[in-house]
């Protein structure tokens, strides 16, 4: 049994973008968001796990969750501070 996942308040797409573009849309859509609020990131790039780690360590957002899907498309949940 899979943990189940945070819901997401809103959703952006970043797939096929390489660093820095998701980290920066996640940026700019974040500011647009309420304290508490979650934001789903969908990525392709291989190592955008570790740069949302890295963003959230620095920015202190919480890094929810990270989900790896069958289509090779990884959902960062960052939770706005």
């Amino acid at each position: 049994m899979t943990p189940e996942l945070p819901h997401a308040d809103q959703e952006i797409d970043a797939r096929g973008l390489n660093c820095p573009l998701p980290i920066l849309r996640t940026k700019k859509a974040l500011a647009q968001l309420e304290s508490g609020q979650v934001l789903a990131v969908l990525t392709t790039d291989p190592h955008a796990g570790r740069d949302f780690q890295a963003f959230c360590q620095q920015t202190g957002n919480p890094l929810l969750a990270q989900q790896a899907r069958d289509d090779a498309v990884q959902v960062h949940y960052v939770q706005r501070r």
